[in-house]
């Protein structure tokens, strides 16, 4: 199995991450866990040797035990945050994201079975863009109240 791409930079670390968009009735799928007190999008890292299509599609089926089809890129993220992982706890993380719009068909029931890297058991969890519940990527709120045709990039900067 080939690594995720984590790598550590300068006492930091590089992340190349996807995320999928799944919509449905106004509200789009998140996932959480019992450490955190927020939500994030499905997908994860990218593993080595893989493009960013294929690891949406594997991180997708991973976290909800569906397979779906790619509708197109949304957005391109650059984000700078400090980790709150105990593994890389107050690390500064530079992860580069591809958020990828998924065809959701109507009879789409996902169930959850995926672990974060720190062995925390995840959900799913519908949200809607006016949740008070903290969710990331936080352009969820307004980006996809109306959706472009285009590929966006978004720039989020946490270091400050």
């Amino acid at each position: 199995m080939n690594s995720d791409l984590t790598l550590p930079v300068d006492g930091g670390y590089l992340n190349i991450r996807v995320g999928a968009i799944i919509l449905k009735d106004g509200r789009f799928l998140m996932v959480g866990n019992h450490y955190h007190p927020y939500d994030y999008s499905v997908g994860g890292r990218v593993r080595f040797g893989e493009t960013t299509e294929q690891a949406v599609l594997r991180e997708v089926e991973e976290e909800t035990g569906c397979r779906l089809e790619i509708d197109r890129l949304g957005f391109v993220e650059e984000n700078y945050f400090y980790a709150d992982v105990p593994s890389k706890m107050g690390k500064l993380i530079y992860e580069i994201s591809f958020y990828y719009y998924m065809i959701t068909p109507p009879d789409f029931e996902p169930v959850c079975g995926s672990f974060t890297d720190d062995g925390e058991a995840e959900y799913l969890e519908w949200l809607s863009p006016g949740s008070e519940k903290p969710f990331y990527p936080r352009f969820f709120r307004t980006e996809l109240a109306e959706p472009k045709p285009y590929v966006v990039h978004i720039l989020t900067d946490d270091r400050n």
